[in-house]
């Protein structure tokens, strides 16, 4: 899924260089561990939450605020795709599997959420079978049904025209979901018939393909129900209905949600949540800086998981007692460039090679913040995620770039000069700042990218996730970062890489990768059972993509948290990208 990138202040490259030296030095520091917060306590120590739960509590009570630079794609859970949101929308949104709140790895934990059990597979893994949990209701009393659950998946995956925003596995993977013309245009109100509701409580999923890792794909919020009667399509935002312990009490598009307790949510159809804040509020386009003070003085949590800006990462850095409420971690994301294969010269692949050897990725990583914003990297596989392999293609000198084989590889293209455009996100500062490390790199072998900028919230509806702007707009790079939509080889590749992935809009294959043999993978490795020949056939999908050079490995990204010490059960998991677990945040004192 598409990770929020960190946001930092704009500012000269030297003066960044000269912070990520700093943290060099300083991630060693063990003083922090012994300082005390504002109010006297004692702090559980640097990086504390990436080890376990901080500040664990089930105390009841107070309002707890997020705040966030921008605007989500979406609050439907049907049409979303940024990690944040599959996140938070799990207060309001119930799906059918959800990931287990603890830290780092063992986040990644599935566990039962809507259902009573995982999935029970039959015909080698072609058929799913799920249980729904009894007694459960929405927010107005009325029963949750299997039939909500269908639905839910019809509506998110098979009204591409309608909610587009959102990932299509379901419509790639159901028997017959080519065919289907979704919910909004089926006038004999069957639905897809590969899933079949033969009760209220049960769900059966039929795939043309042997799925093995289906209990992931049941974990997005794609499957939390909804009723078919109060869908509005692209307008249920306005008025979600709560299958979860939170309900919307009021939306302004732009502006803010607010989320009360869902009075008819009971405990004992859900071991997972704790519903301990009175009110929940989530505030829109709030300056990054404003952001910042706002966490560092306990009174907000930094919805998008961004991290703090340059500023405060250098006071973080150098201030004991600040660095003891942070939280250093792996994001499970790749920062990257895609090279747009549709647009010429770069498909041939010597030109998209030439790009590979000009850049500087040590000045990428400096504009990026330094090491402690991420590793150099030179994989599609970040580290923590299975069939990660070491392995460097396209290698230089202190990973600085090497023109000379730059040159050496545009020649071969038949070119000695290029001219395109690079895209980046509006509101990120740190990507804006990493396109123009790499513009630098580019024109000193004579490849000019000119800078086009675009916002978050439209970036793939509207802009770089649309094939038919960036063909008629020259935009053959496209800046990105990409996390796992679930913690397998898998899941971090099939939404980047496979040429059924790519759509009209909300596409994030933004390379428009259509490779017979790298598809053809990605169907063998899910349907394969054994574990250890999966992970090796991510490897060989990782080297391919890279021989065929469509993306440009950056960083293997990894993000410095705040942790507000006002806020209970925070605690930082792999499964959405490094952030806190929002499940059962709550409220210390104000």
């Amino acid at each position: 899924m598409e990770g929020k990138a960190p946001i930092m202040r704009r500012s000269a490259l030297a003066a960044i260089a000269a912070i990520g030296s700093a943290s060099l030095f300083l991630t060693g520091c063990s003083k922090a561990d012994d300082s005390k917060n504002d109010n006297g306590t004692k702090s559980a120590g640097a990086d504390a939450a990436t080890k376990g739960v901080v500040n664990a509590s089930d105390k009841k009570g107070g309002t707890l605020t997020y705040e966030l630079s921008d605007v989500p794609d979406s609050f439907d859970p049907g049409n979303t795709y940024y990690a944040y949101m599959y996140n938070l929308s799990r207060l309001w949104a119930r799906p059918l599997m959800t990931f287990q709140p603890g830290a780092g790895e063992k986040g990644n934990t599935l566990v039962p959420d809507l259902a009573a059990g995982k999935g029970v597979p039959s015909e080698g893994g072609k058929v799913w079978t799920y249980k729904l949990r009894p007694g459960m209701t929405y927010e107005d009393g009325t029963p949750i049904t299997s039939k909500d659950v269908k639905y839910a998946v019809e509506r998110s995956n098979f009204a591409r025209d309608v909610l587009s925003l959102g990932p299509n596995y379901f419509q790639q993977f159901m028997a017959g979901g080519d065919k289907y013309k979704g919910p909004y245009k089926d006038k004999s109100g069957k639905g897809l018939s590969s899933i079949e509701t033969p009760d209220d409580t049960t769900i059966v999923f039929h795939l043309k393909q042997a799925f093995q890792e289906f209990d992931y794909l049941v974990a997005s919020p794609q499957t939390a129900p909804v009723p078919q009667a109060k869908d509005t399509g692209v307008d249920y935002v306005k008025k979600i209905v709560s299958s979860g312990s939170y309900k919307f009490e009021s939306y302004e598009e732009g502006k803010q949600a607010v989320l009360v307790r869902n009075d008819k949510w009971d405990a004992k159809t859900d071991p997972l949540r704790k519903q301990l804040p009175d009110k929940i509020v989530v505030k829109l386009k709030v300056n990054a800086e404003t952001i910042d003070k706002d966490v560092l003085a306990g009174n907000a949590i930094d919805l998008g998981g961004t991290g703090v800006q340059a500023a405060t990462q250098a006071q973080a850095l150098t201030d004991a007692s600040k660095k003891a409420n942070t939280d250093n971690t792996y994001g499970g994301r790749l920062v990257y460039m895609a090279i747009n294969t549709t647009v010429k010269p770069f498909d041939k692949v010597e030109c998209r090679k030439a790009v590979q050897y000009a850049i500087d990725k040590v000045s990428v990583q400096t504009a990026e913040g330094g090491p402690i914003r991420g590793d150099i990297a030179t994989t599609v596989l970040p580290p923590d995620i299975p069939g990660y392999e070491k392995s460097d293609v396209y290698a230089s000198a202190g990973n600085k770039g090497d023109a000379a084989k730059a040159k050496e590889q545009l020649k071969a293209c038949g070119k000695d000069k290029i001219t395109t455009n690079i895209s980046a996100r509006s509101d990120r500062p740190q990507e804006i700042d990493a396109a123009t490390a790499i513009i630098n790199s580019l024109k000193s072998v004579g490849i000019t990218a000119n800078l086009k900028q675009y916002p978050s919230g439209k970036y793939f509806t509207d802009y770089a996730g649309v094939p038919k702007f960036t063909k008629k707009e020259n935009i053959g790079l496209e800046m990105m970062q990409w996390g796992a939509d679930w913690p397998s080889g898998y899941g971090f590749l099939q939404q980047i890489l496979n040429g059924s992935a790519i759509g009209e809009s909300g596409n994030t294959n933004l390379s428009q990768y259509d490779n017979k043999d790298v598809n053809a993978l990605l169907a063998k490795a899910i349907g394969t059972q054994d574990m250890a020949e999966r992970n090796s056939i991510y490897t060989q999908i990782d080297k391919k993509t890279m021989d065929d050079a469509v993306l440009v490995p950056l960083t293997y990204f990894k993000v410095l948290l705040a942790r507000p010490t006002t806020y209970t059960n925070l605690v930082s998991t792999a499964a959405f990208s490094g952030q806190y677990d929002y499940l059962n945040i709550g409220v210390a004192s104000k």
